[in-house]
């Protein structure tokens, strides 16, 4: 079972990181005023779109830590820019991709404990830390930072999201 928890953090996390970082590309290209698209939300009550890369980055890499007993790479921008944004993508993809699936040997079954606040705290085994909160918030907060950025005008579609499935699109009846 270890691993398929490394197939289903690793390989989910990087592919969809690298993903949005690609978006992030699109839209340098693609937006008149890109200076602006670090601040940009889609509600007024809502992260923007730093806090929205930061917080995919954070649940991936604090993931990958609770899973392993490794530390997490720092999540916050360096600076609230497209180039910071990137750079901490990279951080984080660099940081998926150098833990060996060897490091998730029994985390499926690894007790999982963090605080919420001084009173209370969230206890999962690793497989329902994944399952039920790690991948719900990564996607979201990824969602939202692609939201945000069709919104500000990026030339970016479905196919830039899920751009890590393209080599299975082939004509049918095609030998594998």
């Amino acid at each position: 079972m270890s691993r398929d928890i490394h197939a289903y953090s690793v390989g989910t996390f990087a592919p969809m990181l690298r993903a949005l970082d690609h978006c992030l590309d699109k839209a340098a290209a693609s937006v008149a005023d890109t200076a602006a698209l670090p601040g940009a939300r889609l509600a007024p009550d809502m992260y923007d779109l730093t806090r929205q890369v930061e917080l995919s980055c954070r649940h991936a890499a604090e993931t990958l830590a609770r899973l392993t007993g490794r530390t997490p790479v720092p999540t916050d921008a360096a600076e609230p820019s497209l180039k910071g944004l990137k750079a901490l993508i990279g951080r984080t993809v660099l940081a998926l991709e150098n833990a060996p699936p060897s490091g998730f040997a029994g985390a499926e079954d690894r007790d999982i404990r963090f605080s919420v606040n001084d009173q209370l705290e969230f206890r999962f085994t690793g497989d329902r830390l994944l399952r039920d909160w790690a991948l719900p918030h990564f996607y979201f907060h990824l969602v939202t930072a692609y939201g945000i950025l069709r919104a500000e005008g990026a030339d970016i579609g479905k196919l830039d999201y899920l751009r890590h499935v393209a080599d299975a699109i082939r004509p049918k009846g095609a030998p594998p």
